[in-house]
């Protein structure tokens, strides 16, 4: 049987994004929007060229002044000035580029800088997650759409397009003959940037069964799907890993010899041993579409949101032994955890709400409404600050990781889907369903 991407998946395209621009121009005192085209691809030319747009941008809308309210504002209306100051001067010359800041040395603390909106990027996009590595190489996931993964330098520009199409045959994969096409849905780097690996929603070719849906259960019996490795060098699909179906999240643990996956239909997390490239074990997690994964500094321990459950299970990564940590609102989805691996944080997406809870302990700490359906979040390299995606209200909010208090938020394009926090730049890359990019600077003390 050969089956075909499903008009059933709906795209949703970008309408609003002139009330952004107004409010940019508003705040500089004049237009703060810079268009750069690359030149179309010639006959023969690669992915690597196709038509991108970036705007530089300098506005910023922050919530009620949890965090030195007056200083963060004068910070963000100088940012602002001078962005559109810059493009202005740069557009007259006939030389306009993307302003992107070069940071040296360590970082301030994140709950102390300034969130300020840097550009906007589009180009042949339908994202669905995006993440950075520790060496500034950005990846995101166009899903079934595309059947592509965008890579793109932390300057934003676009490095090169890695196509999802394999020949499984030549990865040891039988029954599947002549090409197939993923659907690239997550992903997560290797700790020494070298790969990352790229979970599909579902797989397109022959023989391929039943596809699997956000609302499947394992009784529907959805087609098992695979993980992708893409070589960060050559950006090649170097290894294809049979998984469970509709595999979502992934994560890989710190010390970089597992990788895991949870199947969001089979109600499993896949387990892989990065050594051998292989399927090292299949773990039943007690509850449908179990979604965010974090790890324990040490490798030992993953944390999962399970939707469909309302809980966060803890993982014994050794004796493969799962066991309820905590419940925090209604619709767990994200999780992510603090560098000293002490907190959790995560997204209550049917409750409006981010939670915070003591990883040893499982005691919710605090709940905080944040937007409308939170989705994925990051959290800063220091993890002093947690920046949360309100799907529904098309914002991002930055929280002060401490006490869960909003720094900053602001709109992004129409429903942001997929966050990363870029760790060389002190960047903040967001993804929304229409097909951009929005990226935001992090970097500087707010005065």
């Amino acid at each position: 049987m050969i089956r075909t991407t499903p008009f059933v998946h709906t795209r949703r395209f970008l309408g609003g994004v002139a009330i952004v621009t107004m409010l940019a121009a508003a705040l500089a005192g004049g237009p703060s929007v810079v268009r750069g085209q690359t030149s179309s691809p010639g006959p023969g030319a690669s992915s690597r060229s196709e038509l991108t747009t970036v705007e530089a941008l300098g506005a910023v809308s922050l919530g009620p002044g949890e965090l030195r309210a007056q200083a963060v504002s004068a910070e963000v209306s100088q940012a602002t000035a001078a962005n559109a100051e810059a493009a202005r001067a740069k557009a007259s010359s006939g030389r306009a580029k993307t302003s992107v800041p070069r940071v040296r040395g360590h970082l301030p603390p994140a709950d102390q800088t300034a969130f300020v909106r840097r550009e906007r990027i589009t180009a042949h996009l339908s994202p669905n997650s995006v993440v950075a590595s520790p060496t500034g190489l950005i990846t995101v996931q166009n899903m079934m759409y595309r059947h592509t993964i965008s890579v793109f330098t932390r300057d934003g520009k676009l490095r090169d397009t890695v196509d999802d199409s394999v020949d499984l045959s030549g990865f040891g994969i039988d029954g599947h003959p002549g090409i197939s096409k993923g659907a690239p849905v997550e992903a997560a780097f290797t700790h020494d940037g070298k790969h990352v690996y790229v979970s599909n929603y579902s797989m397109y070719g022959a023989n391929f069964g039943p596809e699997g849906l956000d609302t499947c259960t394992p009784a529907s019996a959805p087609d098992k799907s695979f993980l992708y490795r893409i070589d960060t060098t050559t950006l090649k699909i170097d290894q294809v890993i049979p998984v469970g179906a509709v595999p979502k999240n992934v994560a890989v643990t710190p010390d970089d010899s597992t990788v895991l996956v949870t199947n969001s239909c089979s109600s499993t997390m896949s387990v892989v041993n990065v050594q051998t490239g292989r399927l090292a074990a299949t773990i039943p997690i007690n509850g449908a579409s179990p979604r965010g994964i974090a790890i324990s500094p040490d490798s030992r321990t993953a944390f999962v949101a399970v939707m469909g459950n309302q809980q966060i299970v803890r993982i014994d990564l050794s004796s493969k032994k799962v066991a309820t940590l905590a419940h925090t609102g209604d619709g767990p989805r994200h999780v992510v955890i603090s560098p000293d691996g002490r907190f959790l944080y995560v997204t209550n997406s049917r409750s409006d709400s981010v939670s915070k809870i003591d990883a040893s302990t499982g005691t919710v700490l605090r709940t905080v409404p944040t937007g409308d359906e939170p989705r994925s979040m990051a959290i800063s390299s220091d993890g002093l600050a947690v920046y949360v995606l309100n799907y529904r209200t098309s914002t991002v909010s930055k929280l002060r990781s401490s006490d869960l208090s909003q720094i900053a938020r602001t709109s992004t394009d129409l429903h942001p889907v997929g966050i990363a926090y870029e760790p060389t730049t002190g960047s903040v890359w967001v993804v929304c369903s229409g097909g951009s990019i929005i990226v935001y600077d992090d970097s500087k003390r707010a005065r």
